[in-house]
């Protein structure tokens, strides 16, 4: 097999490791997530607005956290392929 080949063959793993790594910290960060808005008692609605924000930061967290490292590992698929 000649090197460009190789090199695919291990994006691809690469990129898929990125990906079940991603899937696997989901849980984990979610349990995370959501002790931080009990915590900060984020189902009240006579909180501050500071503290609002400060729960819809954490709340968007998981999506920013799992989101980017599926589209590291996308990326990670599709780069070798494409380029």
């Amino acid at each position: 097999m000649n090197r460009k080949g190789s090199v695919v063959f291990y994006s691809l793993m690469l990129g898929l490791v990125v990906i079940v790594l991603a899937l696997a910290l989901a849980p984990s960060v979610q349990s995370f997530t959501n002790t931080a808005m009990t915590q900060m008692d984020c189902s009240n609605d006579s909180i501050s607005i500071f503290d609002k924000a400060g729960c819809t930061a954490i709340d968007l967290g998981l999506f920013q956290f799992i989101g980017s490292l599926i589209l590291i590992g996308g990326a990670l698929l599709t780069a070798k392929i494409i380029f």
